[in-house]
């Protein structure tokens, strides 16, 4: 390998590192992805309990993000749109219309004091230099939910993709709570547009989900779309109906948007068509149905891997163990501080040690005499000494409040701390029951109305396109121009069909050919023998029986062939009979019938007349197949007439297509 070879290499595995971790995979602590965290710790440092201009936040957030204004504006509104951690003022666009927030400059936001419960403890938060060294970021922030799983997320890196659904906040924090007891649980998405969904192969977020939009169908003559599958907007539902529509499977009067708040697209139907009968079709044909497969990919101690929603959420729940535990003792490290600070000052004046250094001439004096006044109340202390900090802090009591020291007060606020210390510590050891009664009250700090589940979980089955069509195209054939097809104005109706299907047909020469429904197409003048749907299931149970006329050693010799097509390539065109001098004569589909011949005269034959069985003939499987000798005399006349089986017979009441012998064309 090359020296440029090794530097390519290195250098795009480099790059291919940068994007999967630092830009388009999201971290499993706290769900977001370096601009969306960065964006939070912007809002942290300058939330002031007033709504910010999104522009001066994204100015900010610069600081911190070396991807430009842009990609911090659609993540932002991203963010917002979600309404878990921030408060939105202004036009921040709508996701069932797919319209777009107004300009930076035009909108506002605000932190909402759940994300400070859930995200925010810069005391046990690890920070790194920003990408320019002025200024400190987080690594991750001390997330105390799954905010992935909830908000889900979706992300291109190189040679990877993630692609995570939201799911119930409400749900997600139950199940939490019994990931905490060691509990079984299972929770599925919910979508902000609500629709129906259908969990059977969620497979634990590692499978794929298919969704439904919500239809109204009481009225027969109109049906109005109420909720919108999730991703789909109402401009990209109206197109996908107007395309159906426009390729004949559905038949639509009009069509009118009404979507604000909710969605409401309504369909009104051509005369006859009813709304019962378009449901599937639409679920078929149009963005009414769709499957969503899920990659839950995140960073894992720096490294990306695909999680199922249960691990995030149990994770989750030995996180929050941590980080509670990691909360309390750092507030009981402050509250013994404070204890320390409020003992010192009370031992300080209340044995009146300020009084011993008034004599004092130098610091180092000052400082000697303070340590042996305390030295009586060393156990009060905790055995701990006197540090410089602590003598620092008593001598920097102002005289005032020496003066006006309550012994009462004190002690009051010394028996406060210590009663907050026992709190920490019996929460400390009954961290499970603490961890739950937290998430109980990130709970209660939610709108459960708002937040309430707006996806209907059901199970149906997925449908496509040609199990719902409507046969309602008629093929016709006009044998002077040769041409079959929907759009031929001239010949009788020969079948239905729908624009999904293909057709069958096999001409009165032997040739047949399986093509897709067409506005038209040449198949030739020589005229139709059969025609059905082009599926196998249906060809393959004919039995086709043809009598053909080949010249054989310079002899004219009637072969008669029986046989199946189970096999054949669209547009291929087949025959039944091989070779330049085979002339077909007869063709059937009776599955019996007798054969009646009448030889020319004038040949020295002692027998005029002939009979022959169909069921005196074996059914190839293949039409390839050469056939069997029916006679070698020439034949004045052939006819055919069908039986119920091969010892009685019965009149013939459908004759074959080719009935009677063209002695012209023999």
């Amino acid at each position: 390998m090359s020296q440029a070879d090794k530097l390519y290499r290195n250098y795009f595995l480099e790059y291919a590192s940068y994007v999967v971790r630092d830009r388009a995979i999201p971290d499993l602590i706290d769900g977001f992805k370096p601009v969306q965290r960065r964006i939070m710790h912007t809002l942290f440092e300058m939330d002031d309990g007033r709504m910010m201009k999104v522009a001066n936040v994204v100015g900010a957030t610069m600081k911190y993000h070396p991807h430009g204004d842009s990609s911090i504006y659609e993540a932002l509104v991203n963010l917002a749109n979600s309404e878990l951690f921030i408060d939105k003022g202004g036009n921040f666009g709508n996701f069932l219309t797919g319209d777009g927030a107004a300009a930076a400059r035009y909108i506002e936001c605000r932190l909402k004091p759940f994300a400070k419960k859930v995200l925010y403890n810069p005391e046990i938060t690890e920070y790194v230099n920003s990408y320019d060294g002025r200024n400190k970021e987080p690594v991750v922030f001390p997330a105390k939910i799954p905010v992935v799983v909830i908000q889900g997320t979706m992300g291109i890196a190189v040679g990877m993709s993630t692609s995570i659904l939201p799911h119930n906040i409400f749900e997600v924090l139950e199940a939490e709570k019994k990931a905490l007891r060691g509990e079984r649980f299972k929770v599925y998405p919910d979508f902000p547009g609500g629709g129906i969904m259908d969990v059977s192969e969620y497979n634990d977020g590692l499978g794929k989900v298919a969704v439904r939009a919500k239809l109204n169908a009481s009225d027969p003559k109109k049906l109005i779309i109420e909720e919108l599958p999730y991703g789909v907007t109402s401009d990209a539902m109206i197109a996908s109906i107007e395309k159906a529509n426009s390729t004949g499977r559905l038949k639509i009067a009009s069509i009118s948007d009404y979507t604000a708040e909710k969605a409401q697209i309504e369909i009104c139907w051509q005369r006859g068509v009813y709304s019962e009968d378009m449901v599937d079709v639409l679920y078929a044909a149009t963005d009414c149905e769709k499957k969503i497969s899920v990659n839950p990919l995140v960073i894992v101690d720096g490294l990306p891997k695909a999680v199922p929603i249960s691990e995030m959420i149990r994770f989750h729940a030995k996180h929050l163990i941590e980080v509670l535990t990691a909360e309390l003792e750092n507030d009981k490290k402050h509250l013994q501080e404070r204890l320390r600070a409020r003992t010192l000052e009370r031992i300080f004046i209340e044995e009146r040690i300020y009084k011993r250094i008034e004599t004092e001439k130098t610091a180092e004096a000052v400082k000697s005499t303070i340590i042996e006044g305390f030295v009586p109340f060393e156990a009060e202390l905790g055995g701990e000494p006197l540090s410089d900090d602590d003598i620092e802090r008593l001598l920097k009591i102002p005289i005032r409040r020496i003066s006006l020291f309550d012994i009462e007060k004190n002690k009051a606020e010394i028996a406060e701390i210590e009663g907050k210390m026992k709190e920490i510590d019996y929460n400390l050891s009954h961290i499970v029951k603490y961890a739950e009664s937290c998430l109980t009250e990130y709970e209660e700090m939610l709108d459960k109305d708002f937040f309430k589940r707006k996806t209907e979980i059901s199970s149906f089955e997925t449908l496509n396109v040609r199990q719902v069509a409507v046969r309602n195209m008629d093929v016709r054939y006009d044998p002077e121009t040769g041409y079959l097809g929907t759009n031929i104005k001239t010949g009788e109706s020969l079948l239905k069909v729908s624009p999904y299907d293909r057709i069958f047909y096999m001409k009165n020469n032997g040739e047949y050919r399986v093509v897709n429904v067409q506005d038209k197409v040449f198949i030739g003048t020589e005229g139709i023998f059969y025609i059905n749907y082009g599926d196998k299931d249906v060809i393959s149970k004919e039995i086709f029986t043809v009598i053909y006329r080949d010249r054989i050693r310079d002899k004219n010799v009637y072969q008669i062939k029986r046989f199946h097509i189970s096999a054949f390539t669209t547009d291929k065109v087949y025959s039944v009979v091989s070779g330049e001098k085979a002339k077909v004569k007869k063709m059937s589909l009776w599955p019996s019938a007798i054969i009646s011949m009448k030889f020319k005269p004038g040949y020295g034959y002692k027998i005029m007349e002939d009979t022959a069985r169909f069921a005196d003939f074996p059914i190839y499987k293949s039409p390839n197949a050469a056939g069997q000798k029916l006679t070698g005399k020439e034949l004045q006349s052939l006819s055919i007439r069908q039986t119920r089986d091969t010892s009685t017979t019965e009149e013939n009441t459908q004759p074959s297509l080719l009935d009677g012998l063209d002695d012209k064309n023999s």
